[in-house]
């Protein structure tokens, strides 16, 4: 019995294995079929697989499946001019080729689209900040500023973090404090930082957002 190795070189392009996903019956008839290790150099894809079959010698028993799709490829060297009735048996016999072949390149394609698409899922976006230019005022000019400003930077939030800040003259020697902060939208309501500015009453007469911008 002889192997149509240019066929086999053919199938096995595209799959691992004669029939299925893992090496079954099919294979070992096909590998035993096969005198000796094929060159590489003419049958790249059939020496890969010859190869790795070999490896499972010793389980080439045990192996599942039957060798029904490995028989395909068996079969006495054609003649060379052989009757136009063998010609047509042969093509009939792997007229599907094409299509096997064309369903196995859709299989690859969907798994490297769904392995895209789920690593695409795993990123995740940055999150959306803003800086805000934050004026606090005091109740007179007798207030301890330094302790005031102490005071709102005591204030932790998730998503916040506290930047520069001075003293801003606004009349009658009175100054208030001007900070800047970094909040992550998502995370930090502006609303609540005022509210707890102004748990501070012993200095803090009132907070305003003097600006903001998206970074």
């Amino acid at each position: 019995m002889s192997i149509n190795l240019e066929k086999l070189e053919q199938h096995l392009a595209t799959r691992s294995y004669v029939e299925g996903y893992t090496p079954s019956q099919a294979d070992v008839v096909v590998y035993k079929a096969i005198a000796s290790a094929p060159d590489p150099e003419q049958n790249v894809h059939v020496a890969r697989w010859y190869s790795h079959i070999k490896s499972y010698a010793s389980e080439h028993d045990s192996l599942p499946g039957s060798s029904t799709a490995g028989e395909a490829f068996l079969g006495t060297a054609p003649a060379a001019a052989a009757a136009p009735a063998d010609a047509e048996e042969e093509i009939d016999l792997f007229g599907s080729d094409d299509e096997e072949e064309d369903a196995e390149a859709e299989r690859i394609k969907a798994e490297r689209v769904a392995e895209y698409n789920a690593k695409k899922a795993k990123k995740t976006k940055p999150a959306a900040k803003s800086v805000v230019t934050f004026d606090v005022k005091p109740w007179d000019d007798e207030t301890n500023m330094a302790e005031l400003e102490a005071s709102v930077r005591s204030i932790e939030m998730d998503g916040l973090v506290w930047g520069s800040s001075k003293f801003v003259p606004i009349g009658y020697g009175i100054r208030k404090l001007q900070i800047t902060l970094v909040v992550e939208d998502d995370k930090v309501s502006m609303d609540e930082l005022q509210e707890k500015v102004a748990e501070f009453e012993d200095y803090v007469q009132s907070s305003d957002i003097a600006a903001m911008q998206k970074l």
